[in-house]
């Protein structure tokens, strides 16, 4: 069920029927209709006589082993009896222990690999996915799923059940790449037997239409429900309970579209239909009246849709239980009917509960999730969280509406990256041998997906190489999922304050002089439509919006309006910066005036500023904006974070300085050392091994045109760092290569010198110039080959123009997706001395996906990067600054303000002094001060 926005009255999935298919003697399996309908097909977990044959005959000595073998195959039928009927009656808690029951007999009976086992699984699986448990549902289908294909064949009937199921999972967490295929292929096995025009066909349409109707393709998902509902009444008879299903999903349609004269009648039907065939107290009930109202609610007819509503969640909760996904649904649509008759407190009630659920099934359902599918469910929440926001916009003086969106805003902004920091975090505090296979094999696979995904298309690539790129990919979503698995025991315990408590918890841990500064892009509708208006096609308007916190947990709004202009005045300022415009001034005035001046009279005197940005204002130095009268870092203070929640204390405490590593001045025409491959049979590292070399071979026509110009005075800058810090180890020339980077001891400061890239997520036309840039050190472009930013953002180390029959030369370049493999738990600071090393695609409340997302999934504490291409000389200047104020103690931000400041002395373009942020934590660096005896020599 997907969180629409407010204005779009979101539905609860329809009736939650049962159809028990076969009798006493057949093996039937249970099948679940769409999420966005609920409906739910259970069959009997019975075993066919004649299977039990063999069995009975295996024990055909003992007769006293006959008996028993009879008997608890008679307790486990009874007990998927008994649960089938608390099942059908709605009676979830009841049914479970049976069902579990049912599986446990089924499995010390015939083994854990019996065709019946399947539908077991599927069954219990079903009663964990109305309950909206998908982590507990998600194993068991997989693994039903697994076995019937294994001993059914994949292309038998009963697969398509646990494909129907598996799919509903998915959906039901917006994942609806993953569903789709699934949905297809169930409805293909089932329309090749039984038939095209049996009963359970009827089950795949509506679920693809579903999923269909869920990402707006109307046009596709009517002549599906219709199909299903007409193959339900001609089967099953009008006034069979999953008839209710397909009328209520072809309602629903309908009310999408604000065809509520079409609507109505169906949903008026679907609802006696489940009344008189299920009771009034089963949970299908509560979604078929909640979405009956909200027919008259989008039309303005409050008083008839607020009393369905409340029958809707009294119901919901006492028989789904209060946490349950389909609440939160109740709960919004009833503070949309609160809000249209302007009953705000009524309303912000809740909200916050409905935001609440959302943020428990985020840990509870995500704690095993891959990077990737996090920020999917992520994605798919957002809506809940972007009511707040909008609310916010209509209510901007209502203190608790500000602490209810601030609440959001800290806890989501910026989740994925940290909850993927939080898993190799757990891990390595206690790396066993089995995580640290998994770990290899992970950035083995990054390697090879950076491998193909830079081969030049126009080169003799192998023509599987988009299904490769898949696989890999797929891969390494199952290895982050299966460490995240082992993980989440330990990092449930280090939890996040709850919504309550996240706003007062980061204000303790502000600076009396300071202030949080939340920058918030978000997509804003109206809250209430006017009637009669037909749900949205478009998700609204894209604004910004500021919330400011204070230390005594005080809190302020402002609206900086549209985000176009601002984005464009942003991006304007990026150009003029990058190019040494001699015009900059003007641009960095207009963007002053649409982002930072409606600020100043909520600051107040407040200069210290902790800035959690968000949109392509990630990609802006404010230091280099200007009021008119100066820039300013004269006269503000600027720390920035991914989000305000980052000030909170980390749960490994301190961590001693433990060493430097500086890679600086790589030798581009060098030869690398070659790379270990990752852990794997012979053949498989043979084949890794070719496709490396392949991949420099092909790339190599590209990259050997480009000037990959020396950068001498990034050896001066290394060399100036040992000065002032006698223990850093340089790592030059040749020695700035791939296989050192990859294989470094946790540094306590990594500081890297070199080129960096970054390719724009363009289309490879053949034929067509592509838009990415290395480091925009010219004009010469390769073409983007993978939609991961992780992928198309990098590092350019010893060996980039190596010649072509050099050993190993594929290891010049490092992708983001690869150091984020890297352990820097423990590095206090990365400085990334490079060209673009912060820019990276950016994606609503989850910040910018490039490098310095890369070292802070790998436990930096505060990275340190560029918004454009670099000199290296005044880097050199202004890094050797840096460290000199690191020294004396500065924080790490305050000390690159230090660093700017004086280098603006004498090189008063921001060209030269802004294009570097420092973004995590400020805090000096721990154990770094030189002995007194070593200060006193310098």
């Amino acid at each position: 069920m997907s969180m629409t926005p407010l204005s779009e009255a979101p539905r609860v999935p329809a009736a939650r029927a049962l159809r028990v298919e076969g009798d006493i003697k057949q093996v039937a399996s249970g099948q679940k209709m769409s999420s966005g309908l609920g409906m739910t097909q259970v069959c009997k977990a019975l075993v066919l006589l004649l299977m039990l044959v063999p069995l009975v005959n295996c024990a055909a000595g003992s007769v006293a082993a006959e008996a028993s073998l009879d008997n608890r195959l008679r307790q486990a039928q009874t007990a998927s009896d008994e649960a089938i009927a608390l099942y059908k009656a709605g009676e979830y808690a009841r049914a479970e222990p049976l069902y579990q029951r049912a599986l446990a007999l089924g499995e010390e009976t015939l083994g854990k690999n019996h065709p019946t086992v399947a539908t077991l699984l599927n069954n219990l699986a079903n009663l964990y996915l109305e309950q909206g448990l998908y982590a507990r549902a998600e194993p068991l289908l997989q693994r039903a799923l697994a076995l019937r294909e294994e001993t059914l064949g994949k292309n038998h009937p009963d697969v398509a059940f646990p494909l129907n199921n598996l799919a509903s999972l998915y959906q039901a967490q917006g994942l609806y790449a993953r569903a789709e295929p699934l949905l297809q292929r169930a409805l293909a096995l089932g329309e090749e037997t039984p038939g095209k025009n049996h009963p359970t066909v009827a089950t795949s349409l509506n679920n693809l239409a579903g999923l269909y109707q869920a990402q707006g393709l109307y046009a596709r998902a009517e002549p599906l429900f219709q199909r299903a509902l007409a193959l339900g009444e001609e089967t099953l008879g009008k006034n069979h309970p999953d008839v209710a299903t397909s009328l209520n999903n072809l309602a629903n349609l309908y009310l999408d579209q604000g065809l509520y004269a079409r609507a109505e009648p169906l949903l008026q039907r679907a609802l006696a239909l489940g009344e008189e065939t299920l009771g009034k107290n089963h949970p299908t009930v509560a979604a078929l009246l909640s979405n009956l109202a909200n027919i008259y609610l989008n039309q303005g007819l409050y008083a008839r849709a607020e009393p369905l509503l409340q029958r809707a969640l009294a119901l919901g909760e006492e028989t789904l239980g209060k946490n349950h996904p389909d609440v939160a649904t109740l709960l919004n649509n009833l503070a949309l009917t609160c809000l249209a008759q302007q009953r705000l407190t009524e309303a912000l009630s809740l909200l916050t509960r409905a935001f609440a659920l959302s943020e428990r099934r985020l840990r509870q359902e995500a704690l095993d999730f891959s990077e990737s599918r996090r920020a999917d469910f992520l994605r798919y929440l957002r809506p809940q969280e972007e009511h707040l926001y909008r609310l916010l916009r209509a209510h901007p003086d209502d203190t608790h509406v500000r602490r209810a969106a601030l609440s959001a805003a800290l806890l989501l902004k910026g989740r994925s990256v940290e909850e993927t920091a939080d898993v190799s975090r757990t891990l390595y505090r206690s790396l066993s041998p089995r995580d640290r296979d998994t770990f290899e094999q992970l950035r083995g696979l990054r390697t090879q997906l950076a491998t193909l995904s830079f081969r030049n298309p126009g080169s003799r690539a192998p023509s599987d190489t988009p299904q490769r790129i898949q696989q890999l990919t797929d891969q390494g979503d199952a290895l982050e999922a299966d460490l995240a698995k082992r993980s989440a025991p330990l990092r449930a315990l280090t939890a996040f304050p709850s919504p309550s408590e996240i706003v007062d918890r980061v204000a303790a841990s502000l600076p009396k002089d300071g202030a949080l500064v939340e920058l918030i892009a978000y997509w804003d509708s109206p809250l209430v439509s006017k009637p009669g208006t037909p749900r949205a096609k478009s998700p609204g308007q894209l604004r910004y919006l500021a919330l400011v916190l204070f230390p005594d947990a005080s809190t302020r709004a402002v609206d900086l309006g549209p985000a176009e202009p601002i984005d464009v005045a942003a991006s304007r300022l990026r150009t003029a910066l990058a190019n040494r415009d001699a015009s900059f001034q003007a641009t960095a005035q207009q963007l002053h005036q649409l982002v930072f001046q409606p600020l100043l009279p909520v600051l107040g005197n407040t200069r210290r500023l902790f800035l959690s940005p968000d949109g392509q204002l990630g990609l802006v130095p404010f230091a280099a904006l200007h009021d008119g009268h100066g820039f300013l870092v004269d006269s503000f203070d600027f720390t920035y974070l991914s989000s305000g929640r980052n000030l909170l204390s980390r749960p490994e405490g301190t961590t001693p300085l433990r060493s430097v590593a500086v890679f600086a001045d790589p030798d581009f025409s060098a030869s690398p050392p070659a790379l270990p491959l990752p852990p794997g049979t012979d053949s498989a590292r043979a084949e890794r091994s070719s496709a490396l070399e392949h991949f420099f071979s092909t790339l190599r026509a590209d990259i050997a045109q480009h000037p990959w110009t020396p950068l001498p005075g990034t050896r001066a800058e290394a060399l100036a760092i040992q000065r002032l810090l006698p223990q850093a180890q340089l790592f030059l020339g040749a020695e700035a290569n791939k296989e050192r980077l990859m294989h470094l001891p946790p540094p306590g400061i990594l500081h890297v010198a070199t080129h960096g890239f970054f390719l724009e997520d363009a289309p490879a036309l053949e034929g067509s110039r592509a838009v990415g840039h290395f480091g925009a050190l010219g004009d010469r472009t390769l073409v983007p080959r993978s939609t991961n930013p992780l992928l198309r953002s990098g590092l350019v180390l010893t060996g980039v123009s190596a010649p072509s029959n050099s050993a190993g030369a594929h290891s010049a370049l490092v992708t983001a997706l690869e150091l984020a493999g890297l352990d820097l738990w423990g590095t206090q600071l990365v400085v990334m001395s490079a060209c673009d090393t912060g820019r990276g695609d950016v994606r609503l409340g989850q910040g910018v996906y490039g490098l310095h997302r890369a070292f802070i999934a790998a436990g930096a504490e505060t990275v340190v990067m560029s918004l454009w291409k670099v000199n290296d000389e005044t880097t050199r200047v202004l890094m050797e600054s840096y460290y000199r104020n690191l020294l004396a103690g500065q924080g790490r931000a305050a000390a690159l303000r230090e660093a700017m400041l004086a280098l603006r002395q004498t090189r008063p373009h921001p060209h030269y002094w802004a294009p570097f942020i420092a973004l995590g934590q400020d805090a000096p660096l721990r154990s770094l001060a030189p002995k007194p005896q070593e200060s006193a020599e310098k």
